[in-house]
């Protein structure tokens, strides 16, 4: 099986390696054309096994607890993102020369399979920033008239989008590291990496090998490969990439644009990329405030999204009419309450030191709330940046240790509250915590830079405890 598209899919023995919300899917959709399919999962537990039923009644072949045997005969495996490439079932399919496809490319593939014309893709990678760009982007593309979803790694089968009966003009992307390195072949119209920051590097093994599987979306682009002007190392994927003749790089700067960029001048969004005579004139976009919420990261992920809405044809009126109508998802810099003039922010979604540190340069004197599990990370480096904005810090979570070591390295003069809990009530003694050290005009924030599975079953749980929390202050 090449790069090209399959037509004939009868009879093809193919293994979907993992249940779930993209296994699933690819499992459907392969066996509605004709594969012998059989589906192999690592747990066996109660969903598993009612997610194995509903597919055999389907007439899959279902193995559960046994993940890592290549079932014989197979000749192409379909996995889902999160299956790391050194798992025994890659090596045995590497052995036999079985190819495998994530969800992406099995998509990709199957493009145009009803007979129309497949819609492009504006594709959005990056550590952090992802989700809320390609919710903008789509936003900007619905102002523009254009019928279009956010899909992808945001949680919408891009195999929905390709094969489901609603048409599309053009689609925004969201895709993962996880999701890219399955994808070989993809050819986005354009694509913008966002940023680059260690993550994930137990699934890839290096930093070196995450950045090459971000890079992977700038290959084959037609139109632009957007990059963020403030972090060298995008720049050096659109360099790397094989692109289409006459592909441009295009930046976004949270400064002056120059020629090729868009940027920030006197709180307006401007645009010196896709104007006439970009040397001497500039297009207005949008005003700062019409991103919400206007923090320096988000105003960054507007600029990308701008840069991908007009280098697919979009009027600057529809970027400004699309950031206006643009909701952020909940627990990403989300303002819960004022109380007694100190304001309690919600960035839950702050997973990562990366993540973190973006949101903490969002305000000027922070009591900061952070801890969970760490997954490696080392802290160091964001506390040292961060320090002159800190008026104190409340520790929760497993891992919460190693903040505070990093919080005594460089910012001693900085009082810490160490809380020795994990149970449901820490959060809302994390905030008293807080609220204790903060001072009239002080931003009480939620930045966890840590992973919540150790005291919460995901950050969306972590963030609605916090805001429960601040809540409850509001009437005591």
């Amino acid at each position: 099986m090449g790069s090209g598209q399959v037509t004939d899919w009868q009879g093809k023995n193919v293994t979907v390696a993992g249940l779930g919300v993209s296994g699933i899917p690819a499992a459907k959709v392969l066996h509605g054309l004709g594969a012998h399919v059989t589906v192999v999962n690592d747990g066996d537990d109660e969903r598993a096994r009612a997610q194995a039923a509903e597919l055999r009644t389907l007439g899959v072949t279902v193995r559960l607890g046994d993940g890592d045997t290549l079932p014989e005969g197979t000749e192409l495996i379909v996995t889902t993102p999160g299956w790391k490439p050194d798992k025994p079932l890659f090596l045995a399919a590497d052995r036999a020369g079985v190819p495998v496809w994530g969800d992406v490319e099995l998509a990709w593939r199957l493009r145009g399979l009803d007979g129309r014309e497949p819609a492009p893709w504006l594709a959005v990678t990056g550590t952090n920033g992802k989700t809320t760009t390609v919710q903008m982007l789509a936003s900007i593309l619905t102002a523009a008239g254009l019928r279009t979803a956010a899909v992808g790694n945001i949680g919408v089968s891009l195999l929905d989008a390709v094969l489901g009966e609603e048409r599309h003009d053009v689609l925004a992307v969201e895709l993962s590291s996880y999701q890219l390195h399955w994808a070989p072949s993809p050819r986005a119209h354009s694509a913008a990496v966002l940023n680059l920051a260690p993550d994930h590097l137990d699934w890839h093994g290096s930093m070196e090998a995450y950045a090459a599987d971000k890079g992977r979306v700038y290959e084959g682009n037609q139109v632009a490969c957007v990059y963020n002007a403030a972090d060298p190392a995008t720049e050096d994927l659109v360099r790397a990439a094989d692109v289409e003749e006459g592909c441009r790089a295009v930046g976004f700067t949270l400064g002056t644009p120059a020629p090729s960029q868009l940027g920030v001048v006197e709180g307006i969004l401007v645009d010196r990329a896709f104007v006439e005579n970009r040397h001497k004139n500039a297009q207005e976009l949008a005003e700062v405030s019409d991103v919400r919420p206007p923090a320096p990261h988000n105003i960054a992920n507007a600029l990308a999204a701008a840069a991908l809405a007009r280098a697919f044809g979009v009027p600057a009126t529809a970027v400004r009419d699309g950031l206006r109508a643009f909701t952020p998802d909940a627990h990403r810099i989300a303002h819960v309450a004022d109380v007694d003039g100190v304001a309690y922010i919600d960035d839950s979604k702050a997973t990562n030191t990366h993540a973190a540190e973006a949101s903490l340069g969002a305000y000027e004197s922070i009591v900061w709330i952070a801890g969970g599990l760490a997954k490696g990370a080392d802290f160091d480096e964001l506390v040292a940046r961060s320090a002159k904005r800190l008026r104190g810090a409340v520790l929760i979570g497993a891992d919460r240790a190693l903040i505070r070591e990093a919080l005594a390295r460089h910012a001693p003069e900085v009082p810490v509250v160490d809380l020795d809990r994990t149970d449901t009530g820490a959060m809302l003694q994390a905030v008293r915590e807080a609220r204790r050290l903060a001072a009239t005009g002080d931003t009480v924030l939620l930045a966890p830079a840590c992973a919540s599975m150790d005291m919460f079953t995901n950050y969306n749980q972590r963030g609605d405890a916090f805001a429960e929390a601040v809540r409850e202050l509001g009437t005591r």
